[in-house]
């Protein structure tokens, strides 16, 4: 394979994943996906940034997540995002101690 095809089939990975979690799996709290696989939608904001700093192209963090969540981030919150439970947040600091 070669290596434009092989980025062309990560990018349609990237949009389908993306597209899975704001389209398909939008009532998945963030924190759940943090406890569970140890990233999150803000994380693939985040790499989308970083990667566009890599090719000089500068990107805020809001800009970054606009571009990921297809919308501003605080619309998002407002729309899906539900207050951490307890268990959540306990969930949360052992799995980030576990790391540290």
């Amino acid at each position: 394979m070669d290596d434009q095809t092989r980025i062309e089939l990560e990018a349609a990975a990237f949009r389908r994943l993306q597209k899975h979690l704001m389209d398909d799996r939008a009532e998945v709290q963030n924190i759940d996906m943090m406890n569970l696989a140890g990233f999150c939608r803000n994380c693939l904001s985040r790499w989308y940034q970083e990667a566009a700093a890599e090719k000089g192209i500068e990107m805020s963090k809001a800009e970054a997540r606009e571009s990921f969540y297809g919308m501003p981030y605080d619309t998002w919150k407002a729309e899906f995002q539900t207050e951490a439970t307890a268990e959540q947040k306990a969930a949360f600091e052992k799995a980030h101690r576990a790391h540290d």
